[in-house]
């Protein structure tokens, strides 16, 4: 299976990489942004064929490694590899 994760900054903590991205493409002449927040993208592949097993090793990788749950939630997505 594959594991497609997006972690992202829970509203209302303070994102300095996505106001210097938020800058530099209005500098670049983009108009109408209000905001930009970043984040984070990570593929796993899991040698698993269970689901319910893949989705609960999945869970275990984000609240102990992958996220700092303190600022940042997480969600994710499985697929099978054919």
């Amino acid at each position: 299976m594959k594991a497609r994760i997006r972690i992202t900054l829970k509203n209302g903590v303070l994102d300095p990489q996505g106001k210097a991205i938020q800058n530099a493409l209005s500098g670049l002449g983009f108009k109408g942004i209000e905001e930009v927040r970043q984040g984070k993208y990570i593929e796993v592949d899991l040698a698993s064929t269970d689901e319910a097993a893949a989705r609960a090793e999945v869970e275990k990788m984000c609240r102990e490694l992958l996220a700092n749950t303190v600022i940042e939630d997480y969600a994710f997505e499985l697929e099978q590899r054919t």
